[in-house]
């Protein structure tokens, strides 16, 4: 299970590689040849001196243009070691494989996302004999993706963007239209990029509406997430559940229908609600005509 935003952030480019090379192309506008195989790689950069040095995903990437080793790093803050440690990583790599190495860097935060774009200069100064200019993928290149069919043309992508902007104004567009979108994947895929995304939501408004979102699909009850949902109570839950939804869409809800809402001791009836709460225009939509 997935414990850190900082562990997300990267995993997510073991669980779909392409995605690395998509966001490359199409995010970065970098011209990285296409792929035609990856390979996950040992992350230990360790020698036989007792200094340990381990990036956080080492991929290789199979084109008609060679091999490439793509070094992902997910920062949180700035820290300037990695100013020595990324050559270093770079360097070693290139002489162990003779692959050409290629540094990606992911974050949440748009200042931490400058400080790692900025170039690495070693040597002399206007002069240097090395330098390293790292790829960054931020919130201030990753795309906005608040719409349902955008998020199902590139689901991982959809789960990125999640990741990164999933807080404030748009977090509840952005979670709508990702899960909505997780229902056209397979389940077991679907079940890890829930918990990728659990894992960088910070806002606790917008994890706990992630979370009340997930409970209304099935899959989720699978994934050992569910078990810090199922417990914490079933009618009260799923009914604070379907009024959370309604109100981070911003569908206005009356004293009436919240007592109704919060009245309900039907447990069936009040997972019907939760899953109306995504889709509705009006509160009063939750009700069919007979009462359901």
């Amino acid at each position: 299970m997935v414990g850190s935003s900082h562990e997300a952030m990267h995993r997510i480019f073991q669980k779909d590689p392409a995605l690395l090379t998509r966001a490359l192309q199409q995010v970065l506008g970098v011209p990285f040849p296409e792929p035609y195989d990856f390979a996950g790689m040992n992350v230990d950069l360790t020698e036989i001196e007792p200094v340990e040095r381990r990036v956080d995903t080492l991929l290789r990437a199979e084109t008609d243009e060679g091999a490439y080793l793509l070094v992902v790093e997910s920062q949180g803050k700035p820290d300037e070691r990695k100013r020595g440690s990324w050559p270093y990583y770079l360097s070693y790599l290139y002489e162990k494989y003779r692959c050409e190495p290629v540094l990606i860097v992911v974050t949440q935060n748009s200042a931490t996302a400058r400080w790692a774009a900025e170039p690495i200069h070693l040597g002399v100064r206007g002069c240097p004999s090395l330098t390293v200019r790292p790829f960054v993928l931020g919130p201030d290149n990753v795309p906005v993706i608040a719409d349902e069919r955008e998020a199902e043309r590139d689901v991982p992508l959809a789960v990125l963007s999640a990741m990164t902007h999933g807080r404030g104004r748009e977090a509840p567009a952005i979670l709508e239209s990702l899960a909505a979108a997780l229902r056209t994947i397979d389940r077991d895929s679907a079940a890890v990029f829930v918990q990728f995304v659990d894992s960088c939501l910070a806002d606790s408004r917008a994890r706990q509406m992630w979370r009340d979102m997930m409970t209304t699909i099935q899959y989720f009850w699978r994934h050992p997430l569910a078990e810090q949902v199922r417990e914490e109570g079933r009618l009260e839950t799923r009914a604070e559940m379907t009024l959370n939804i309604l109100e981070w869409r911003g569908v206005p809800v009356s004293d009436a229908i919240r007592h109704r809402v919060e009245t309900c001791t039907d447990e069936d009836l009040l997972k019907l609600w939760a899953r109306r709460a995504m889709d509705v225009s009006r509160a009063e939509d939750l009700f069919d005509a007979d009462g359901s």
